[in-house]
């Protein structure tokens, strides 16, 4: 039977709403194309498969829970989706238990709860591959737990205006990684801190590359990397700036200030380069060394009143 023009017209407008309707929404599954009001229906669509949740430019008091499955988040247009203060569990903005997932392209912003460790990113377990994302104005940058079966990888990323050492809490630091397997950090920044470490790791084995840690803005800071258990692996390529308004200004890497967890005669730490801020003279040690690993300490351009290591 052959529809009269009007039938047709309305057939197609019909089909035009529903397609509309199945792409509407921030958050589209792109597998799918199916679009969703809010970041954890989105979640919950891709359940325990694989698949990237693809986020609007915007600005969003979103949170969501990940428990299986491996999912992407990634903004369509890179530094566009920003995640502003939505906390689920009283943790993070992402809280990640599933298989893995991978952020890119995304801002984390004004991350605070009632325990002090406030995030963008808490990682229960599962790989992580952070890019090109930014992490700013909170309580912690990237907080793990532990799970030494799988790795944290970040890349292209900033952490800044964050840790805090206040309240009688535990200190928040900018990254804070658990008994991780492995822990890779490359070609990223750390600024501005507002106390803490700017990295801290119990991961047995790290690589830390090419980053810059620039403490010139910081208040009440401690560490640039904070290895509390040792670790093997290689930091290389980092360039280091104290600032005048350090807590702890005693070292700029330390080997298992905590107990020795791991044998870190396996790290190397070579290629750097560490300073002060114009204006500030002060001593302190560039690899401050709980234990009597030898770590592997190579070339790295110190300035004056820099020691290369000592053992404490």
């Amino acid at each position: 039977m052959k529809l009269p023009a009007i039938a047709l017209v309305i057939v197609t407008a019909l089909a035009s709403t529903a397609l509309a309707q199945q792409r509407s929404g921030p958050f589209v599954v792109a597998e799918s194309g199916s679009g969703f009001g809010s970041l954890a229906d989105a979640v919950t669509a891709i359940g325990g498969g694989s698949g990237t949740i693809v986020i609007a430019p915007g600005t969003y008091r979103d949170c969501a829970v990940q428990t299986e499955g491996a999912i992407t988040y990634r903004s369509a247009t890179p530094g566009k989706a920003i995640f502003d203060g939505g906390i689920c569990e009283g943790k993070a903005a992402l809280v990640l238990r599933g298989q893995s997932a991978s952020v890119d392209g995304i801002i984390f912003q004004n991350m605070r709860v009632p325990d002090g460790n406030g995030a963008g990113i808490r990682l229960e377990k599962g790989d992580l591959t952070v890019d090109n994302s930014l992490f700013r104005n909170s309580e912690e940058g990237i907080l793990s737990a532990d799970d030494q079966a799988h790795t944290v990888r970040i890349d292209r990323s900033t952490f800044s205006h964050l840790g805090r050492c206040d309240r009688d809490l535990d200190c928040a630091h900018g990254i804070y990684i658990g008994q991780y397997g492995s822990l890779t950090v490359t070609r990223s920044r750390f600024e501005a801190g507002n106390g803490g470490h700017y990295l801290k790791s119990r991961a047995a084995r790290v690589t830390i590359r090419d980053n810059s840690f620039d403490d010139s803005k910081g208040h009440l800071t401690n560490y640039m990397i904070d290895l509390p258990n040792g670790a093997a692996g290689t930091i290389n390529g980092n360039e280091m700036v104290q600032g005048k308004d350090m807590d702890n200004w005693s070292a700029f890497i330390t080997i298992a200030p905590e107990g020795r967890a791991h044998d870190s005669s396996a790290l190397e730490v070579s290629g750097n380069s560490a300073s002060f801020v114009p204006g500030v003279q002060r001593q302190s040690t560039f690899v401050a060394n709980w234990t009597d690993d030898r770590v592997r300490i190579g070339a790295n351009k110190l300035a004056a009143g820099i020691k290369i290591t000592d053992r404490r």
